[in-house]
């Protein structure tokens, strides 16, 4: 039992008396953490901790974030105490009753050691009984605690308390080893996305760097990051430079240098360096907290498969019932009839078969990749078509000005100030590449007249009013639909390549060339998806035919659609799935409507829109391609385990079960086999977390 007083209590200095079995450097380690806490030091012969902290922070709270922490800590020890006890005591009495029942001793403690073998199996299971006579009660079906209730009590009836405690000792400890392992795996997950800080550095309006709680952080503080701490909040840094690690945001392994006006995660650690940043999401509005909340969500859906196995599971139950009584009329034998009771498929189908798909979810979460839901694993085993969004997908979403083209009348600079002027307030690639372009030029950027908005047609263009005039920026049917004059310019640039339009007043006044790279290891990407049996990866893009057409060669796509509007790629997602499974692969708003009719949606790099990540099943953090290709293989090998497990629970089980009804084996060794061969499966689900090959390998060829 814990007990937490205050002994003493200064300002800025309280010592507390703990009677505690909790370790002493747990208790000093905890307390250092805390919130406005400078110093701490636990002695636990006398069980004095004596707490140095800030004036502001008083004893009652002081004491309540130890009582909490130590009730915690004993929590977690009772846990782990209650299920070992039943295993325990099962092995004890066992062993005990089994020599006194094969020693000269009298016959009154041979009863006596009967009769409390007999209490002992019937103590240690007796929440499994009471949920598998219930069960029968309240649903009208058996489930594995009924086969498993049934077997013990069978054994009693025989009186042979010896098999029941054994069933009860090897059922408890399978139990414990699956839960142990699903366990394993949600911590693992929920390990690689903790915070795992309550306070942060808060620059106050002195000057002054304040250890605060995190709850008091707000949107617009400034907060500073030291070498080796995890950055609490998502932001932006204002000054410093900085090594940071992201890659349990993005899954990135390589460390990023970050500096001014750079934007940097909650979650991911400063390893070198220090940074100042000003706040840009707390709490839940941190990518950190998204990813987190996504993955619980994942928890609760189900995959077909698991659907399907778990109604497999409940049918085993009668029918494992239906053979123990098959058996018995045939041979008479209580013991032969047992085994059809203790071995049956239900826990090996279920367990493994959700351990697989959660383990799955875990590795990509690892790699980078948020998946929604275990649903989307299985869908993911079957896709027949890929289809790529190009701008921020297939490249790099970072398009560069390659060349500028001026009406008469008008300079190359002028264009760019008119362009620069619109794309301002866009965060479209595109505007960046103006923008950028007007940074290396030296040119300065007038403001849209006041009152005048902005106006984005999407998958088309943009327009603003400068000095009374509209000005518009976009595509030649964006151009052509607001009757803009400059026919013989547009015909002449007709067949150029990737460009924008820029009209000014009703007139066009130049064209800017646009060029984006292709994703570095996009090819690599494609060829191990088609490695993987998708023979159909297909391009949608708004951009002109002739640019789709060349990027489609580059990459030896099957097919291209170019032009195309956000509804009339979602039309063609659609039109796809009628022949199969589709993913589609985007980043943008103009995205969302397409990634939402796929099968399996997914958003993928650091640029993608909040809009594009809701309406997609899968977000890739990163914006490495070959993410692609991993989940596919990732899905493929999940489900090749899967039914491993499936053809393996039958297999050893009902070879265990012919064996049993036909006396070769007693219960204790059918309970064994049973219970062995559930571990095995669901070890063999688990290794999805830790194995399978490294990702992003390549094979080094030989030259000739």
């Amino acid at each position: 039992m814990n007990i937490v007083h205050v002994a003493h209590e200064l300002p800025g200095r309280t010592r507390l008396y703990l009677l505690t079995k909790v370790n002493a450097c747990k208790i000093e380690t905890f307390v250092r953490t805390l919130p406005g806490v400078i110093s701490a030091l636990y002695t636990s012969t006398t069980g004095s901790l004596l707490v140095y902290h800030q004036q502001k922070m008083s004893a009652p709270q002081l004491k309540h974030f130890i009582v909490s922490f130590l009730k915690k800590e004993e929590q977690e020890k009772k846990t782990l105490w209650k299920e070992l006890v039943p295993v325990a005591g099962c092995l004890a009495m066992f062993t005990a009753n089994f020599y006194v029942q094969r020693s000269p001793f009298t016959l009154l403690w041979k009863k006596l050691f009967h009769f409390g073998a007999v209490v002992t199996a019937v103590a240690t299971s007796f929440d499994v009984i009471r949920d598998g006579i219930s069960h029968i009660v309240r649903k009208r079906k058996g489930n594995a605690n009924t086969l498993t209730a049934a077997s013990i009590l069978a054994s009693l009836y025989i009186r042979n308390p010896g098999s029941a405690l054994v069933i009860t000792m090897m059922s408890t400890i399978s139990e414990m080893l699956t839960d142990h392992t699903s366990e394993q795996t949600k911590e693992y997950i929920h390990s690689l996305l903790e915070l795992d800080t309550s306070y942060a550095w808060r620059v106050n309006e002195k000057g002054e760097e304040v250890k605060v709680p995190l709850e008091e952080i707000k949107k617009g503080d400034t907060v500073l990051v030291f070498t080796g701490e995890k950055i609490p909040v998502d932001g932006t840094v204002m000054r410093g430079y900085g090594t940071v690690d992201e890659s349990s945001i993005t899954g990135e392994y390589m460390p990023k240098e970050k500096s001014k006006k750079e934007i940097v995660y909650a979650g991911s650690i400063l390893q070198n360096g220090h940074l100042a940043m000003k706040v840009d999401k707390v709490g839940s509005e941190t990518a950190l907290s998204k990813i987190v909340k996504l993955l619980e969500k994942a928890q609760e859906t189900k995959a077909p498969i698991q659907n399907m196995a778990d109604a497999l599971a409940e049918k085993m139950v009668p029918l494992s019932f239906a053979l123990s009584f098959i058996t018995f009329l045939l041979t008479k034998s209580i013991n032969r009839a047992m085994n059809m009771l203790v071995i049956d498929f239900i826990c090996g189908i279920k367990l493994s078969t959700a351990t697989a798909l959660y383990a799955a979810i875990g590795r990509a979460a690892r790699e980078g990749a948020i998946v929604k839901g275990s649903h989307h694993i299985e869908e993911m085993a079957n896709i027949s078509t890929l289809i790529l969004d190009k701008t921020g997908t297939i490249t790099e979403g970072a398009p560069l000005v390659q060349h500028v083209l001026p009406c008469d009348g008008y300079s190359k600079e002028d264009v760019i100030t008119f362009a620069a002027a619109v794309e301002k307030s866009s965060s479209h690639p595109i505007a960046d590449a103006i923008m950028n372009q007007a940074k290396r030029w030296n040119i300065r950027i007038p403001s849209r007249d006041e009152g005048a908005e902005v106006q984005t047609v999407v998958g088309k263009g943009i327009s603003t009013v400068l000095n009374g005039k509209r000005v518009v920026v976009g595509s030649l049917r964006f151009m052509n639909e607001l009757k803009i004059k400059g026919e013989g310019f547009f015909k002449n640039i007709e067949s150029d390549e990737n460009v924008i339009y820029v009209a000014y007043d009703q007139a066009l006044i130049g064209v800017v060339s646009i060029f984006d790279k292709i994703r570095a290891g996009m090819h690599r990407a494609i060829h191990s998806i088609r490695e993987h049996g998708i023979d159909d990866i297909i391009m949608l893009t708004g951009d002109k035919r002739h640019v789709a057409k060349e990027m489609a060669k580059r990459l030896r796509l099957n097919w291209y659609h170019a032009e195309a509007l956000p509804e009339e790629k979602a039309s063609y997602v659609e039109r796809y799935g009628k022949r199969g499974a589709v993913m589609m692969v985007g980043d943008g708003i103009n995205d969302a409507p397409a990634l939402a009719y796929a099968n399996v949606g997914v958003t993928m790099g650091a640029k993608r829109t909040d809009i594009a990540s809701e309406a997609s099943d899968i977000v890739i953090t990163s914006d490495n391609p070959e993410m692609l290709s991993e989940l596919i293989g990732l899905s493929k090998r999940t489900m090749r385990i899967i039914k491993q497990n499936f053809a393996a629970t039958f297999l050893i089980n009902g070879l265990a079960i012919v064996l049993g009804a036909c006396g070769i084996f007693s219960p204790i060794i059918g309970a064994a086999i049973h219970n062995a061969a559930t571990i095995g499966v669901v070890m063999n689900s688990a290794r999805i977390l830790w194995i399978g090959g490294e990702w992003n390998e390549c094979k080094v060829l030989r030259a000739a």
